[in-house]
């Protein structure tokens, strides 16, 4: 079994020996290795052959931000990309060129970032700091009651901060003055990694443990929740459930992926739950009103019907990898891999259409498009901007 790309924090105010303990626990079971000293081999991922390059792509440009290692939302807006790395460095390139429009340090490692709205970026630090920028300079920043892994959001004047004890705290963008939080129970163990908050009409969608949650942005009100997944097993880590981003969205459907249990999509506007299926995956789902895609922990790669949840294929060409979320581009579904290979396959059956080399140090994020550019982030700090031939 492929070792899942995350780490476990705590979501209580316990001991910091327990945390420790629960987390390498679950790792070492993950990875396969004996508490009592044997251990099991790595599985090895298959030989995927010579390249057939069915889909000219060339590499456009190559900029370097800094090491990544930490949940990364890369930001589109129009030919705009902004992405920033780990030693607290945000960086605005222009996708079609690559060039740098601007780029700020912080001062403080970051934990999660970015958020933005084209004009406004938010970023939090590992001090549980959120920092506001405006074409690179800073506006405010607030202290934060949590630890923050997903990426904040920024809409309609607001900022909006999903925690990692479940809480979702909105800001006043202009000010940094406190609107409102809204706060759940506890969880034993959450996921080091990017949950979901988005904004969808004018309800705000957030994820907690197996749910969908529609708040009213204006005061946090639950408007409705929706079970994605459900808690199971005899112990913290076995009972483990969370949603994590990305998301897809077309209209009023949103579909999800719940941490090593499930996908499933969601009307938003009726609040109901529409189609769910098991899946054992731990990065988010891509698609439009076709088809939902997603990569699974083992390296699986899978379609379903948008309308029903129906399998549409299965491809297990990429089994053993660690596989990035998938972006649905064009007629290609990318998605990288922990060698820093990113693979282009069809969407109609999953057949390979060109295989793409980085500097091999493993893709940091789910690709982006912008500027008909498709943009990858390595774990090393190197962006590459590639185009069709």
């Amino acid at each position: 079994m492929a070792i899942a790309p995350v780490v476990l924090a705590s979501g209580r105010r316990g001991s910091w020996i327990a945390r420790s303990l629960i987390s390498g626990l679950l790792l070492a079971s993950i990875a396969g290795c004996s508490l009592w000293g044997g251990s099991s081999a790595k599985p090895v991922p298959a030989d995927l052959g010579a390249n057939v390059a069915v889909l000219g792509v060339r590499q456009a440009w190559n900029v370097r931000v800094g090491k990544v290692e930490m949940p990364l939302d890369v930001q589109v807006h129009g030919s705009v990309v902004t992405l920033a790395s780990s030693d607290g460095s945000v960086v605005s390139l222009d996708a079609a060129s690559g060039k740098e429009l601007w780029r700020t340090v912080v001062g403080e490692p970051l934990s999660a970032g970015v958020g933005g709205d084209g004009k406004t970026s938010a970023v939090v630090t590992r001090a549980n700091t959120l920092v506001i920028l405006e074409a690179g300079k800073e506006l405010w920043r607030q202290s934060l009651p949590a630890q923050v892994f997903t990426a904040p959001l920024v809409a309609g004047g607001r900022v909006f901060v999903l925690s990692a004890d479940r809480s979702v705290t909105a800001f006043d963008g202009a000010t940094g003055r406190r609107l409102w939080i809204q706060s759940r129970p506890g969880e034993p163990l959450v996921l080091r990694q990017a949950g979901v908050l988005r904004a969808v009409g004018d309800t705000l969608v957030v994820g907690a443990s197996g749910r969908m949650v529609g708040l009213n942005p204006n005061g946090g009100a639950v408007q409705w929740e929706l079970p994605i997944a459900s808690s199971r097993g005899t112990n913290d880590v076995e009972r483990l459930v969370e949603l994590v981003g990305r998301t897809s969205r077309v209209g009023d459907s949103v579909c999800t992926r719940a941490f090593q249990a499930a996908v499933g999509c969601v009307n938003t506007s009726r609040g109901t739950v529409v189609w769910t299926q098991p899946a054992s995956g731990s990065e988010g789902v891509h698609g439009d009103d076709i088809a939902v895609f997603g990569t699974e922990s083992n390296g699986i790669v899978n379609a379903w019907n948008r309308t029903n949840g129906a399998r549409l294929w299965t491809v297990e060409r990429y089994k053993h990898r660690r596989l990035t979320a998938p972006l649905l581009l064009g007629r290609s579904v990318v998605f990288g891999d922990d060698s820093g290979l990113v693979h282009l396959i069809s969407r109609d059956d999953g057949a390979p259409l060109n295989r793409i080399s980085t500097d091999g140090s493993g893709i940091a994020a789910a690709p982006v498009v912008a500027s008909d550019t498709l943009v990858i982030v390595t774990r090393s700090g190197s962006v590459f901007g590639f185009r069709p031939d």
